[in-house]
């Protein structure tokens, strides 16, 4: 999404989750502009600030334009403001030696505050898998809590749970994600940094490290060790298998060897779809096989396109 006027990547600035609503926010409330000293990150902040082209694209745009959006701060009991969004926006005004940057100050508890703090990121592209179980995990004890206490209303915060929805539900709908996908990203918080490391770096992926999850703490680091040692990373059966003999008490040095020195059984690559699903799109006359040719050949007509659109 590009500012018309401005021609400005919106997305430069890490920590709109609703422009609309942002640009609501600031006609109402005032914008303060305080010098960066006063401001400190927020605690446990689980999204990085990386020296990325985003982030070079956002210096560039705020040295040209300024901080278009205001950060959201909330005052500290040690003095100066904590940013509760602008964390990046921050950064990109250090890099570009601009010693102020525009804010408004709320007055929010911990949860409220978590709870923007995680909604104002998670949209942002290139998050990594262990950036999203943290800040899921952040926000849905947050919500918990809320649902906990007796002072607060729904409508006083949009996050009380309502019409019997469970916290991890709500957490899945305002991600845009499935509850059954929040959860398996809230399990990555059971692997080791070092774990959580290896599925950033995509190393393992993220249905086999969910398996791996459920592995005991020492467990972790002697699979670390295996996966030095035999330079190899586990398959998903390798890793449920793990699971199972963790589960059962089995799992030692000598199993999880046997395990992890297997030869890798290919993944299957099959792919089924149904008549009932393609049917609608041909003659009622079309047998099987006939709907079978002019779908290979479709493809093939689309396989040929995407070569010639590659060779341009």
């Amino acid at each position: 999404m590009k500012s018309s006027a401005k021609n400005i990547s919106l997305n430069s600035y890490d920590d709109i989750f609703s422009t609309e609503e942002t640009r609501e926010d600031t006609k109402r409330e005032k914008v303060t502009n305080m010098p960066l000293s006063e401001l400190h990150p927020f605690p446990d902040h689980p999204f990085q600030v990386r020296d990325d082209d985003s982030m070079k694209e956002t210096v560039e745009s705020i040295k040209e334009y300024g901080v278009l959006v205001p950060a959201i701060v909330r005052p500290r009991a040690e003095g100066g403001y904590e940013l509760i969004s602008g964390h990046r926006r921050k950064h990109a005004c250090e890099l570009a030696g601009i010693p102020t940057m525009p804010v408004i100050v709320r007055d929010l508890d911990d949860d409220a505050a978590t709870i923007i703090m995680v909604d104002s990121n998670i949209q942002r592209e290139n998050i990594l898998p262990s950036e999203r179980a943290k800040a899921y995990k952040m926000k849905l004890d947050a919500i918990k809590r809320q649902g906990e206490r007796t002072d607060l209303t729904c409508t006083q915060v949009g996050y009380k749970l309502e019409d019997g929805k469970k916290s991890v539900q709500i957490v899945a709908d305002q991600a845009g994600e499935s509850r059954t996908q929040v959860q398996r990203f809230i399990r990555l918080n059971e692997l080791t940094p070092q774990l959580q490391q290896m599925v950033d770096d995509k190393k393992i992926a993220m249905t086999p490290a969910v398996e791996l999850s459920y592995l005991k703490p020492e467990e972790q680091t002697l699979l670390l060790d295996t996966i030095e040692s035999e330079q190899a990373t586990p398959s998903l059966s390798q890793a449920q298998r793990l699971k199972k003999f963790s589960s059962e008490g089995h799992l030692n040095e000598d199993s999880m060897l046997a395990i992890m020195s297997e030869e890798k059984k290919p993944e299957k690559n099959d792919l089924t779809i149904t008549g009932d699903k393609v049917r609608k799109y041909f003659p009622k006359s079309y047998t099987p096989q006939q709907m079978e040719q002019v779908i290979i050949r479709l493809l093939e007509g689309w396989q040929k396109k995407r070569q010639r659109d590659q060779e341009r």
